[in-house]
């Protein structure tokens, strides 16, 4: 199914919405003090209004999500207050455990698995020979955990480091669901979209609209 035109967001979603950003980015501040600025992390929050943005086109019942490097679970849960049967794969234990708290206070059911979100087997073998994963990290299968396997989701979204992105479009080919959508928020800020490897479109700056929950920092 092609992503429609967006919906309005009924108020009290539109709080709920709200109210998970600025949780979600009380936790990020919290980290950053606790954990990054003694060892580096991968972990660096999303926009989540571009996030926001960028699903809500997506929207149908029990459409399938996942988000790869789940962190914190603000997106995964977001997806799942949104209507996504929504899960999330990170490979830190840790944050693992903060998101499933997180989606308990927030009502939400979205699943999360302490793993790896690369398909157990899998090899990156790019054309250039660099195989380097960057900072993805390698550990058990997230997938066998969820008893799920990548073709299983309707949208993917993932927040690659700068180089990471081939990788992720290798997986889809791969392992995803042809007609799978993949969500791909740049470092320069906006969110891309793709299909069967082919570009969609890509967020530029965020739409003014009124009635769009705050979430942005």
């Amino acid at each position: 199914m092609p992503p429609t035109p967006p919906l309005p967001l009924e108020p009290a979603l539109r709080r709920r919405l709200e109210q998970l950003g600025e949780e979600g980015w009380e936790l990020w501040a919290s980290f950053d003090r606790d954990v990054r600025r003694h060892r580096w992390h991968a972990f660096v929050p999303a926009d989540y209004g571009r996030i926001l943005d960028a699903l809500l086109p997506f929207r149908a019942p029990g459409r399938t999500f996942l988000e790869w490097g789940s962190a914190t679970g603000v997106i995964t849960i977001m997806a799942d207050l949104l209507g996504f049967d929504a899960c999330g794969i990170e490979l830190d234990g840790e944050l693992v455990e903060t998101a499933v708290a997180l989606a308990e206070r927030h009502g939400s059911r979205a699943r999360f698995a302490a793993g790896s979100f690369l398909p157990a087997g899998y090899a990156y073998r790019p054309r250039d020979g660099d195989a380097r994963l960057g900072t993805v990290g390698e550990g058990p299968s997230g997938y066998l955990r969820l008893g799920r396997s990548l073709d299983d989701f309707q949208v993917v979204y993932g927040y690659p480091w700068s180089g990471e992105e081939a990788l992720m479009h290798d997986l889809m080919r791969r392992y995803g669901h042809t007609d799978a959508f993949l969500l791909l928020h740049r470092v320069s800020g906006e969110v891309e979209v793709f299909q069967g490897g082919k570009r969609l479109g890509g967020g530029g700056p965020r739409r003014p609209d009124e009635g769009a929950p705050r979430l942005l920092r």
